[in-house]
């Protein structure tokens, strides 16, 4: 039963974040997402769009 006590000790030490804190954290990680999602796209067009007009060559 120490792994059990010691686990919820651990627990009541952490600092957890605040509303506040949270929801910040989650926009940036939309804002992230959202980034990293047009970078993706971009490319995967760009890419696409070479591959056409290479294949259209021929």
């Amino acid at each position: 039963m120490k792994f059990l006590k010691d686990t919820i000790q651990i627990l009541k030490d952490t600092t957890w974040p605040t509303k506040k804190q949270g929801w910040t954290d989650f926009v940036s990680v939309l804002q992230y997402s959202a980034f990293f999602v047009i970078i993706i796209y971009l490319f995967d067009l760009v890419l696409s769009k070479g591959l056409i007009a290479m294949l259209n060559l021929f």
